[in-house]
């Protein structure tokens, strides 16, 4: 057994999607063979609705698929197709853009406000891209959750994991999806397959992965008493973490221990064009995705 080095560590940057939603991106538009087969990851949160209330509109999506997860507060969706839903705490949507589809993601918080939620964007393999569009709604009490004999808990999301597997399925990226506690000052070692490429991103506490350093999370430039001063955020909060090879992922949690997504796929290894929410192999395919769009023949019929 190989543990996986720490490749790349960084922190999600703020930014503003949609109709002016805040969130905070961990990676994407940039470099797609870094986390190849996963394009983009946005972590989206908020204690003040007017940070998210005005959603994500109406918008066209082809060659990929999304993965929103929510932890607080709810997303209702809608498409082109007729489909409607409504997401709630610890629910996850899978949404096969394929050919095609419009949709709208309309946040709501809870009952004090609060909104949490992430969203995942996978490639689509060529073979697959102009697939029929598909929904896997699932519900946070069908997701198995491992409670370990430390007090490690495991939801197992997508893939399979310590002899549980997750509820949603059929998804070209083979991905492994897991939202991981792991309790105060414990060490815990996590098999992935050595085939995919995966990373961590840290959302509560902080903890050292494999080579890191001790318990931290990344360099920040802070303002106190109104100086400006380099300091290193013990939270390990919004800390996106990137492994190199191997077939196992370290954690050693800090002195608030830790939570993190970890996420792993196959990579597709082709080549990627690029035009916002479309993804596909070609500056041609994006052309005419892009005419399509205008002559109002992006949304295929359904067979």
């Amino acid at each position: 057994m190989s543990i996986r080095p720490v490749a790349h560590e960084a922190r999600a940057m703020p930014t503003m999607e949609g109709a002016g939603v805040k969130l905070h991106r961990a990676f994407g538009f940039h470099d797609p063979k870094r986390h190849d087969p996963f394009l983009l990851f946005d972590d989206f949160r908020g204690e003040r609705p007017g940070d998210y209330q005005a959603g994500f509109p109406w918008h066209p999506h082809r060659g990929i698929e999304t993965i929103t997860y929510v932890l607080a507060g709810t997303v209702e969706h809608g498409d082109s197709l007729g489909n409607r839903g409504r997401l709630g705490a610890g629910d996850v949507q899978w949404m096969t853009a394929g050919s095609g589809i419009l949709h709208q993601e309309m946040p709501q918080g809870n009952a004090r406000g609060q909104m949490h939620g992430f969203q995942l964007w996978a490639n689509l393999p060529s073979h697959l891209k102009m697939t029929a569009p598909r929904y896997q709604d699932v519900k946070g009490r069908d997701i198995p959750e491992i409670l370990d004999d430390d007090g490690t808990v495991v939801k197992v999301i997508i893939g399979d994991f310590w002899g549980k597997t997750g509820p949603v399925d059929g998804i070209a990226a083979e991905p492994l999806y897991l939202d991981i506690y792991v309790p105060p000052g414990k060490r815990k070692v996590f098999p992935v397959d050595t085939r995919r490429n995966a990373f961590a991103y840290v959302f509560e506490g902080a903890g050292k992965f494999a080579d890191a350093a001790n318990p931290r999370g990344v360099l920040l430039e802070k303002e106190i008493r109104g100086q400006e001063v380099n300091i290193r955020d013990m939270s390990g909060n919004r800390t996106l973490v990137q492994f190199g090879n191997g077939d196992e992922v370290t954690v050693k949690a800090g002195p608030e221990g830790i939570r993190f997504l970890l996420v792993a796929g196959a990579p597709i290894k082709e080549p990627v064009a690029w035009h916002g929410p479309i993804v596909m192999n070609t500056a041609e395919e994006i052309r005419q995705a892009v005419r399509e769009l205008r002559n109002g023949t992006f949304i295929r019929p359904a067979h």
